[in-house]
């Protein structure tokens, strides 16, 4: 059972200006609610009523809107970034002190709406018990991640210049793989990928907070960072939700289509 999550909403928002030149993404409305109070009441479906909160940019208003509407019926608790933003990566290893150590979590970006079930995403984790677990389509995406036949992690790439980060154990690209030249993987095991775009909800195994600083991450970093570099040495899985309702709020144009998805 899953019972604690966390919400990125330290980011500067400078694909939604100009709402964010003088307020946090996070609040940004859809249909009468706000981006956050959106996930938070998301979460509370699948009977998650305790929420992390990461806050940087117009961190002011964030509080305030949680405390005057009381954390909508959650319990909430809030990650003081004002100092220094840290990306998803750094903020998840900055809030490490509100998660226990041999409890599972969820994370997910204030800025993503979805309908993906968590509960099957839960299930799918808990049979295949990887480290991490996340969500992932087919939709078009300029940058995705690459998957081989049993879901595992494998790469990037960024589909509008070519480039790639290779994950695979004997890959030459991957760091901390640890490989040695005649493991090196080749060109057709590449090829044969499944390239799959990125829905910013993750399962977390608690030994992340372990692993992060033994692979040398502090500081700023984003989870894509993590994912690249532990994929070698740990079972990271993809969890094909496509067909479900999803919407990346982060431009203003966004805002119209998510209202019509989402009520």
């Amino acid at each position: 059972m899953i019972t604690r999550a966390m919400i990125f909403c330290a980011g500067l928002g400078t694909r939604f200006k100009p709402w964010t030149d003088k307020h946090p993404k996070a609040l940004a409305m859809v249909n009468g609610k706000s981006l956050l109070q959106r996930n938070i009441e998301y979460l509370q479906q699948y009977g998650i009523f305790e929420v992390v909160i990461n806050v940087h940019h117009f961190a002011d208003q964030i509080e305030e809107a949680v405390s005057r509407n009381r954390g909508w019926g959650s319990e909430i608790y809030i990650s003081d970034e004002r100092e220094f933003l840290l990306d998803t990566g750094g903020g998840l290893l900055k809030a490490a002190e509100f998660f226990a150590r041999d409890e599972r979590f969820i994370t997910l970006n204030a800025d993503i709406l979805t309908d993906l079930h968590i509960g099957k995403l839960i299930e799918f984790h808990e049979l295949r018990q990887p480290l991490i677990s996340f969500g992932v389509t087919n939709r078009s995406s300029s940058r995705v991640l690459l998957f081989d036949h049993t879901d595992r992690l494998c790469g990037w790439r960024n589909v509008s210049t070519g480039e790639e980060k290779m994950a695979m154990r004997g890959s030459a690209a991957s760091p901390g793989a640890g490989a040695n030249t005649g493991d090196l993987v080749d060109a057709a095991a590449i090829s044969a990928l499944i390239s799959k775009a990125y829905s910013c909800v993750a399962i977390f195994e608690p030994s992340i907070f372990q692993l992060m600083p033994g692979y040398g991450f502090q500081g700023k970093f984003s989870l894509t960072d993590v994912y690249l570099r532990l994929a070698p040495d740990h079972l990271i899985l993809g969890y094909d939700h496509s067909g479900d309702r999803f919407v990346d709020v982060g431009k203003p144009e966004s805002v119209a289509i998510a209202e019509g998805l989402f009520l």
